[in-house]
Parts: C-alpha cells; sequence; structure tokens
C-alpha cells in the first residue's frame, strides 16, 4: 500500500537492544532513497491502497504481461477504480531475512546461512536494502539495513545456535526494561516477526517483504501469531515462509510448524514453502527471488474514505481465471486526534 511514509524514525533510532550486533554495520535508507523522485511520490498527503501481487495458472506456473484491463479489485466487496497499475514494478525492495537459530535447527543451521547469503547476493541490487534478524531465545538484529553483500556475508557468519540464557528484548518506548524470557530453550518466531514488521518495515515505501527461515514451531513469544500478522498488515510486507524441519531433531515426534506458517503466509501475501530436505533450499529461494522479480502493482484511492483505522479486505479478481497471490487487506489510516 502506497501510503503517507509518516515520521517513523524515532522507532529506528529506539532499535531493541538485543538488536544490536558488536559492530552494525548501518545505513540510512531516508538518505539513499531521498534522491529518487519516484520515491518522493510516495509521501503525499492522499489515502492510496498500494497492492503487489503474484498471478499464477493452474500449474501454479507465474503469468507474465498482463495488463490493466485483465484485473479488476474490491475492497469489502465494493469494486474499486484502478489509479495505477504496473506489470512489472522497478520500485526499491526491502527485504528481511529472519534466520530461526533455536537448537531445533542446529543441524540445518549451516546450509540454511550458505543458501540465504547465496539469495541475497543475488536478488539485492543498488537500490535495494536488506537486514538479518536471528531469532531464538533473543531476537537479534545480527545487520541493520544495508546493500552491502560483505556487511550481510559477515553478519551471517555471525549466526549461531543459542538454547539458553535469554535476557529478553528491549522494547521502545517500554521504559528499557527487559521482557522476560524462558530460561532455557524458546524459539521466539512470532516476537521477531512482529519486531521487525514494526521496527524495520513499516517506516519503509515500496515493495517490502520477509523471508522467514524456520521449522515453524514457537516458544516463549510474548506476542502472538495475531498480532504478528497484525502488524506485518500494518507494514504491508509480504510474508514468505522456507519451512525447514531437522527430522534429526524431531525423530518421530509430530510436527505442526506448518499451521501457524500457513496462516501467516496467507494474510499477508506471501506463501509457504516445504522444504522436506535441506538440499531443496536453494530451489526454494529461488522460487521467491522469481516471484518477487515478477509482480505486478494496483494502486487505487478507496471508495471508504473514513481515516478510522479499521481493517480492509481487499480482493483481486483476474478476468482470465488465473489465481492471484496478494495480502488480504489493509489497516486504513488513522485521523490524527
Amino acid at each position: 500500500m502506497w501510503r503517507t511514509c509518516k515520521s517513523l524514525c524515532l522507532a529506528l533510532l529506539l532499535v531493541p537492544a538485543a538488536w544490536a550486533a558488536d559492530e552494525p554495520q548501518q545505513s540510512a535508507p531516508a538518505a539513499r532513497r531521498g534522491d529518487d523522485p519516484a520515491m518522493q511520490t510516495l509521501r503525499v498527503e492522499v489515502e492510496v491502497v498500494n497492492v503487489f501481487f503474484n498471478v499464477k495458472d493452474k500449474r501454479g506456473a507465474l503469468v507474465p504481461n498482463l495488463t490493466r484491463d485483465r484485473f479488476e479489485v474490491f475492497e469489502e466487496g465494493a469494486k474499486q477504480t484502478i489509479k495505477y497499475f504496473a506489470a512489472e514494478s522497478n520500485q526499491p525492495l526491502t527485504l528481511g531475512l529472519l534466520m530461526d537459530t533455536s537448537g531445533s535447527v542446529q543441524y540445518v543451521l549451516d546450509e540454511e546461512k550458505r543458501v540465504g547469503m547465496a539469495f541475497l547476493n543475488e536478488v539485492i541490487g543498488p537500490k535495494d536494502l536488506a537486514f538479518l534478524i536471528t531469532f531464538d531465545v533473543n531476537v537479534d538484529l545480527l545487520q541493520d539495513f544495508t546493500n552491502s553483500k560483505s556487511s550481510l556475508r559477515r553478519a551471517f557468519e555471525r549466526a549461531r545456535i543459542n538454547t539458553g540464557g535469554g535476557d529478553g528484548v528491549i522494547i521502545p518506548g517500554g521504559g528499557g526494561n527487559p521482557v522476560p524470557t524462558v530460561p532455557k530453550g524458546g524459539t521466539k518466531l512470532f516476537n521477531a516477526v512482529y519486531l521487525a514488521a514494526r521496527d524495520k518495515l513499516a517506516s519503509e515505501a515500496g515493495r517490502k517483504a520477509m523471508i522467514i527461515v524456520t521449522d515453524g514451531h514457537d516458544e516463549g513469544s510474548y506476542y502472538t501469531l495475531q498480532e504478528a500478522i497484525e502488524m506485518a498488515q500494518k507494514a504491508d510486507a509480504l510474508c514468505y515462509v522456507l519451512l525447514v524441519a531437522d527430522r534429526k531433531f524431531y525423530g518421530s515426534s509430530p510436527f505442526f510448524g506448518d499451521t501457524d506458517m500457513k496462516k501467516l503466509t496467507e494474510q499477508t501475501g506471501g506463501r509457504l514453502i516445504e522444504v522436506e530436505k535441506v538440499e531443496k533450499l536453494k530451489e526454494a529461494f529461488d522460487q521467491i527471488a522469481q516471484e518477487l522479480r515478477s509482480q505486478y502493482s494496483i494502486g487505487y484511492t478507496p471508495t471508504n474514505t473514513a481515516r478510522d483505522g479499521s481493517f480492509r479486505r481487499i480482493q483481486i479478481k483476474s478476468t482470465d481465471g488465473y489465481k492471484i497471490q496478494a495480502r488480504q487487506g489493509y489497516y486504513a489510516t488513522k485521523a490524527s486526534n
């Protein structure tokens, strides 16, 4: 959604203390993008909903080169007038990679790091930004916004399994007190999604996505799955999940991580990809890279002009009967008191 870019710099300055890397390589997104005329148009005081989406045929193959007249947009069932359409987006990409570093992924972490770095090396261009977060008993920001591939590589190298000793996360505006964590074990997956959306992606304009590499199991988060989903929706961030369940760890125990992750991805417009073998990880990353390069974009001014902060459902329909992969809705801007 192309919405007014409110000043959220304070939130970025108050990033949780537990996110800080030893020597973070920080960049200044606003300064880097300030000279881009296309980005300046995003700062107008008009409620404009912008939706990035993919189009797929019955076999799941991406469908390129469709025109504006092949689509219809509805908000809460009411048809909207398409004001803007692009079959190929040149807008910069802001990408967050969230990696599970809890004990349940200890046997697959090295491969995840190797493939994840190769993915960012391929996808991140001069105008794009990426950051790296790991989550276990803590949520740690190993690399803040950057397009430096060497900085991202060093951040990947610092990722380690952490199974205990959680010291909490400092929440901006929370008085500087750590939120208690479980003393041993824990996978703060929902916390990681919530914080990445709120503190990193919400203030960014244009195309935004999170790629979450995990087995989908959350333990110890103080934010719920629904709260994480709502914050991702408010940040207009697509959530992709690469579900990697290490069978060496789980053995014959039942595994249910896919249920929550399917809900997260469907409601934010991303996709769940189950990676049954770690050797297939590159193939999964390649699928996401292809989807990010093949997005359509539709923009409209809602007929409902109420600035009430409510959640409004969006439906994009293809007149050709193709499947649309898009977020399910957005939160309207709330009027200032």
